[in-house]
């Protein structure tokens, strides 16, 4: 890709808190205006955060970038390792309500956001960095309008074709050039595609590049159903055979499978654990691993390290549910952030943590084979100056031409 230094002269808005860097898009105020992008208030200057020593060197151990998405904050997040400094660079991208993500084996990132669906490809080659410290830049190449599905999480099959949890109508949906979305799956206790929330469906397991598993929080065929079914009326479906696997969990999400396992947060206990199936036809068990203190949802494994993330329980919503016996046994308050399990030992190893206004996270991915990237805001002034094309052979670095053209300084925050 032809570009000189990304942006201009000088690094986007950053700041410091407990050896944390912090960095965002350098035109986040002017992005938060605009329609795709976050309508969030949360002030960025009561918001901070720190982490394990140990973070950092395991990202670098691992080789993976995590990735975070707050639609509370209306912020994507991307953890990397800043090559100044050795620690940790957090990167802010305001996207009005980001959810599910999903790192593609193409390695394009796909975001589920407000009415959005999005593709977020990396512009940068392996020789070249923007802002001299980013060796990944994602770039909002695709976003299709769906309306307001709330979708939750996203996979990508094996044609390459984005698979979302359509929350609202109870579905798996995939991506329509007429309608908002086309019909993929529903659960068989769902009588009919309707636009009402019955049973919460949320979270999706991909296996060989198919949907194999997905959670919701009851199996509830009535308007809302799910909300009196939290303490103990969560689902996990095997999608191929419509077969309900395991029960009576307290608002399951973010299946997962890793070597042939299938790893499930059972959100309202605090706990991560696997679904142990059986055989002949009967229900599986849900066996906890460990227990974080926080709502969990998003889950990414890598290796024997599970990447766990916390949010404190929302008031009303959450109220009756195990965790609050759990917290208070355990004699601890709930934080937001991200916990690393290690599964052979069931303990938490390392940490990062989010304190301040924001309280609530949704969905994270691991970035691999990259040690610092970045990301564009869709819809930013920005973005508008974001103009790549391919390097003509046998053209240098040096010799590459360059079409971006770097906001001006009056536009940075």
């Amino acid at each position: 890709m032809a570009l000189r230094d990304l942006f201009g002269r000088r690094q986007a808005a950053s700041g410091q808190t407990d050896g944390v860097q912090q960095t965002q898009s350098a035109n986040s105020q002017a992005a938060e205006e605009q329609s795709l992008n976050s309508q969030s208030s949360v002030p960025a200057a009561d918001v901070s955060y720190s982490m394990s020593p140990g973070f950092a060197p395991r990202l670098a151990k691992l080789d993976v970038a995590p990735a975070i998405t707050s639609y509370q904050s209306g912020l994507l997040y991307l953890l990397g390792r800043n090559p100044r400094t050795g620690g940790l660079n957090v990167h802010q991208t305001a996207i009005r309500r980001p959810m599910g993500i999903a790192h593609a084996p193409d390695g394009s990132l796909i975001l589920a956001a407000g009415f959005h669906l999005i593709r977020f490809i990396n512009t940068l080659d392996s020789d070249q960095r923007a802002n001299e410290i980013f060796d990944c830049c994602y770039v909002p190449r695709t976003v299709h309008m769906t309306g307001d599905l709330d979708a939750h999480d996203v996979g990508v099959d094996a044609q390459g074709t984005p698979i979302f949890v359509n929350t609202r109508f109870n579905c798996l949906a995939a991506l329509s050039e007429r309608h908002s979305f086309e019909e993929v799956w529903r659960p068989s206790f769902i009588s009919a595609l309707v636009d009402e929330d019955r049973c919460h469906l949320n979270g999706l397991a991909m296996r060989n590049g198919k949907p194999a598993y997905v959670t919701a929080v009851s199996r509830s065929d009535t308007i809302d159903g799910w909300r009196d079914r939290r303490a103990d009326g969560g689902v996990v479906i095997d999608v191929e055979s419509g077969a309900i696997v395991c029960d009576g969990l307290s608002m399951p999400h973010s299946p997962r499978m890793h070597q042939g396992a299938l790893w499930v947060l059972n959100s309202g206990t605090g706990e991560l654990g696997r679904i142990e199936m059986a055989g002949n036809g009967a229900k599986g068990r849900f066996v906890p691993v460990a227990f974080c203190p926080g709502f969990l949802r998003g889950l990414a494994i890598s290796g024997n390290y599970a990447f766990v993330g916390l949010s404190k329980p929302r008031y009303k919503r959450f109220e009756g549910l195990a965790l609050d016996e759990r917290l208070q046994a355990a004699d601890s308050e709930p934080w937001c952030g991200i916990q690393v399990i290690d599964l052979e030992s069931r303990s938490c190893v390392d940490w990062f943590r989010i304190d301040g206004p924001v309280a609530e996270l949704y969905d994270l991915t691991l970035i691999p084979g990259f040690a610092c990237p970045m990301a564009v805001s869709p819809g930013s002034v920005e973005a508008t100056g974001v103009v790549t094309y391919p390097r003509q052979a046998p053209a240098s670095p040096e010799s590459s031409h360059s079409s971006i053209r770097p906001a001006t300084e009056e536009t940075m925050s």
